[in-house]
Parts: structure tokens; sequence; C-alpha cells
């Protein structure tokens, strides 16, 4: 298999705060990965760290084989990844579809160009409905799909999706989890930070567990229930 993201010993600071203390994991194409850990465990400074948003990194972070820790982060997105924070990012002044026009496309290597609007409002039929509104009267919901909607507009062919259910009414939760499946089947690699444990189990491909800024365990989809106990005891799942 294809390697798409690559980390090996990497370490990361914010300031004098030592964060991560030698993450080592590999996600390989159209794979989806999730990074499970309690609050405070490195998974979204993991997600930073490979766009280069930390004070400072050591180690290595190799995206589709090319070194990448030397890169600034608008660097980093034109090798085709495509970050989505927690705190979403829309802008709010503009419409639901300025929003989505924003974005430069960022898709190398061959890949595909990003996903046109028409595509993007068949993922997304709320987006369709909103199109005209603007990003501060779209619903938590509807912010989080725009949010991941407009990476997709890119080009970019890995996401990075930080707590993309948190927060949101079941019903968008279940519409998110179809399109994270949706994405899989047209080859996206998607890697997640997650605290909802009941939207991320059936969706991942694989786990990595953090703790401490560290990598302690990781298992395949078909480990979930062998490690079920291990997830009791880091995680209280």
């Amino acid at each position: 298999m294809t390697a798409m993201l690559e980390l090996a010993g990497l370490q990361s600071w914010y300031g004098e705060s030592h964060i991560l203390h030698g993450v080592d994991l590999t996600v390989h194409e159209g794979e989806v990965v999730t990074l499970l850990g309690r609050n405070g465990a490195g998974r979204t400074t993991t997600m930073r760290s490979v766009m280069g948003l930390v004070d400072t990194r050591r180690g290595s972070i190799r995206v589709r084989g090319a070194e990448t820790i030397g890169l600034a982060p608008h660097q980093v997105a034109r090798l085709g990844v495509g970050y989505c924070p927690e705190e979403r990012g829309i802008f709010s002044a503009l419409s639901t579809e300025e929003n989505l026009l924003l974005p430069p496309r960022v898709g190398t290597h061959g890949d595909a160009p990003g996903m046109g609007l028409d595509e993007i409002y068949a993922m997304f039929p709320n987006l369709a409905e909103r199109r005209n509104s603007q990003g501060t009267r779209l619903s938590g919901g509807e912010q989080q799909m725009l949010a991941v909607a407009r990476i997709l507009r890119t080009g970019a062919r890995l996401l990075l999706l930080d707590e993309i259910s948190e927060g949101l009414a079941p019903v968008i939760v279940q519409a998110l989890a179809a399109m994270i499946r949706a994405l899989r089947e047209r080859g996206y690699t998607i890697v997640m930070v997650e605290q909802n444990f009941r939207f991320a189990a059936p969706l991942a491909d694989r786990f990595y567990v953090m703790e401490h800024g560290r990598i302690v365990q990781q298992f395949a989809q078909a480990e979930l229930a062998a490690n079920m106990a291990m997830l009791h005891e880091f995680l209280g799942v």
C-alpha cells in the first residue's frame, strides 16, 4: 500500500511547552484513520504539526514521500493536504457559496481537480438550500458541512478532520458519517481526531491511541472488539 502520510519521531512545541514526544504513525492512501485519546493527549497538535501550525517541529513528516518538516503551512497545503480545524474558520461576512469559491485549488500529483459546486451541493443538500446565507446565519451543523466542503473544493486528497462531530445533533452526525463513507469510496485519505467514539468506531480502518504526546497503541478495525478493555482504560469509553 502507498503511504500518504508518515510521521517518524515527531516532536512539537508551543513556545517552551513540549507537546509531542516522538510520534510515529503511517496512513496509507485511501484509509480512514482515527486518533483516539483524552483531551490534552496531543491529537490536535499532531494535526497542526502536519500543517506546520506549531512553533517548533523536529523529526520527519512525509506527505506522499516528500519531506515537509521545513515547509510553511501554505506549502504543505499545496501538496494536497486539507485541514478542518475544530473552530471551523468560516468567513462570517461571506455567503455559503462565496466561502466555497474562496479557496485556491491545491491538488497535485495528477489528482482530479477539486469538487465542483454541483458535486458539493449534491453531497450537502443543506448547503445548496443556504447558498446565499451568510456564514453567521448557518447552524453549527451547516457550518461544519461548509468547513469540510470548502476543503473538497480545493482538490486536497489528504483530509485532516478535527472533532467534526462535536456538539452537533444526531441527524447531522449521521450525515457527516455518510459523507466520510462516500469520500472513502472516492479514494480520499482521512485522518480524524474524535471524542465521539461511537461516531468514529465504525468509520475507521485503523486506530491510533495517544497519551502524553506519544502513540501508545494501534490496531485495525477487525481488532476493535479485542481492544475495548484497553480503550476503557485509556478513554473511559
